[in-house]
Order: C-alpha cells, then structure tokens, then sequence
C-alpha cells in the first residue's frame, strides 16, 4: 500500500568497491581464495563421505559445515567478481532477492552449527567413553535439522520485510552484495519495525548460540585442567583448537554487523567485514580442521595415494 511508484522490480545497482578503483583491481585476489575454497571445501565433503574412519559426528558437522561455506561464497563471489569487471554493477531485482534468501539461510544456520559443533567437543572431552551414545546418528539429524530450520525461520521472517521497505525510487545499494542492513538503510521510510524484527531475530541467532559455545568450552575448561597426564591434556586442546579459532572469527564479524542501528551502520566497516567473514572464514576452515586432524590428514594422504596408484596402474 502507498507504494505504487515504487518501481520494485528495477535492477539494483551494488555500488561495491567502485570508490576505490585500485581496490578493485586487488580485490581481483579474491578468485584465488575462492578457487582454494571450492577445492578445500570439496574435498572435506568428499573425504567424510568415502573414508569409514570420517563417519563420526564431528565430520558430519563439519561436512555440513563446509557445504554452507561453498553455498555461502557461491551465492557472493561470482556476482562480486563480474562487478569488478563489468562497468555497469548491476543485479536483477530477482537476483538480489535470492541472494538475500540464500545469504541469510546460510549464515543463520552456521550460526548455529558453531553452537551444535562445540556441543560435540564437549562431549568427546567431557565423557569420552560415552561419546558414541550420547552422539548417536539420530541426534546428530535433529541438531543439524534445528540449525537449518533456524537458518530458513530467519530467512523467511526477515527477506520479505526488507524488500517490502519503499525505496522511492533509489537503486543503488551501497554494498558489493544485497545484504539486510544495507538494504534497509536505502529505505525512504521509517524502518524501526523491522530493524526491532531484525534486532530480535539476531539475539536468538546471535547471543543465544553464542553463550551455548562459551558454556561448553568453559566446562571443556575445567575438565582439561583436571587431566593430569599431559599427553592427554594436549590431545584435547588439539581437539577443539580449530573450532575455538573459527569462533571468534564468525560470530565477532557478525555480532558488529548484525546489532546495530541501521542509522549508525558504517558502509565501509559494513564492506571490509562482511568481505572477511564471506572469504577469509571459508578458505580458513578447511585449513585448520583438515590440517590439524590426524584422520583428516590420514584420509587424504589416502585418497591421494590411491589416486596416484590408479594413475599409475
């Protein structure tokens, strides 16, 4: 209602990086690091599908986990990348609603596969010969299908509410993709309601998972400084070191980004974090959950060698 001229299916236009035409140029390393995530993000996928020794709950999450983060940089990269090159900048209205979808289904649902993931090292560390009972395949579906359940809720709630705002006619979203608060903060109306929709939403998504992770690692805590030996006190730091890494990483980017005014929401803050968690966080994963697994290690090196044989042979 009220928004007759709206013209809502005109292309938007992502303003991106185009102020800074040398950044462009740079930015164009990001191919690179997108190729390396395909790569590194398959063969995780593959591995914890053809290797036995991978079929525990650790790498189903973190299968599920590597499926979202090609998702995740696929529904972005290739749109970014032919706004480098192409001087127009363009995307279709249709094309920016389904990479808002797309884009707020899967970072919603890592959200809470980070919260699922340090569940499953609080098991393994805290009650070790329970593990396999406590983390029977039947629970591990539910908790994963929570998570996605989470991820499309959110997606569902918010997309409709953001490109329903009236934009009076603006196609220009200041932004290299078609992201919520960038999308809201063009709006011409009064977008309180869904900026108070998009604060609650958040919390859940965001502070609810959050204190979940830091509780279980926290008892994780207590229950290494008990471990008198000190090879088995390194073996579970090794354990939920990486997870502990990518952490920080995702929720911290995303918390700035997600809890804040639409009015005081820094474009070009907005631009460089959002880049970090869509690039840097992927390509990060399968580096230090692979490299610093022994299994992980051992899949591939038999992968690799069984490849190398055939090739032979």
């Amino acid at each position: 209602m009220g928004r007759e001229n709206d013209s809502y299916l005109q292309a938007f236009i992502l303003v991106g990086f185009s102020d800074r035409p040398g950044l462009e140029i740079i930015l164009f390393l990001i191919l690179v690091f997108y190729i390396l995530t395909l790569v590194g993000n398959t063969a995780i996928i593959l591995l914890s599908v053809m290797d036995a020794r991978l079929h525990t709950p650790m790498y189903f999450f973190l299968g599920n986990l590597s499926f979202l983060d090609l998702c995740f940089m696929t529904s972005i990269i290739p749109q970014l990348l032919w706004n480098l090159w192409c001087p127009e900048k363009t995307i279709t209205y249709h094309g920016c609603v389904a990479q808002l979808y797309i884009y707020m289904v899967l970072g919603s649902t890592e959200c809470v596969l980070l919260a699922v993931k340090s569940y499953d090292r609080y098991v393994v560390v805290c009650w070790p010969l329970h593990y396999k009972v406590v983390m029977h395949p039947c629970l591990c579906l539910q908790l994963m299908s929570v998570a996605w359940c989470c991820g499309f809720l959110n997606s569902f709630v918010m997309c409709p509410q953001t490109m329903q705002l009236s934009r009076c006619g603006c196609r220009k979203v200041d932004h290299f993709l078609c992201e919520m608060p960038a999308l809201i903060a063009m709006s011409c109306e009064d977008t309180m309601l869904v900026e108070a929709f998009a604060f609650v939403l958040g919390v859940a998504l965001l502070l609810v998972p959050l204190p979940l992770v830091l509780i279980s690692y926290g008892m994780i805590a207590v229950a290494v400084l008990e471990i008198k030996s000190t090879a088995g006190c390194k073996k579970a730091l090794n354990t939920c070191s990486s997870h502990l890494t990518v952490v920080p990483l995702f929720y911290g980017t995303i918390i700035y980004m997600y809890l804040q005014p639409a009015n005081s929401y820094s474009q070009d803050q907005g631009k460089f974090l959002t880049l970090f968690y869509t690039v840097v966080t992927p390509i990060v994963n399968p580096l230090i959950y692979t490299l610093r697994s022994k299994d992980g290690k051992g899949a591939m090196k038999k992968l690799l060698g069984r490849e190398k044989g055939a090739g032979e042979a």
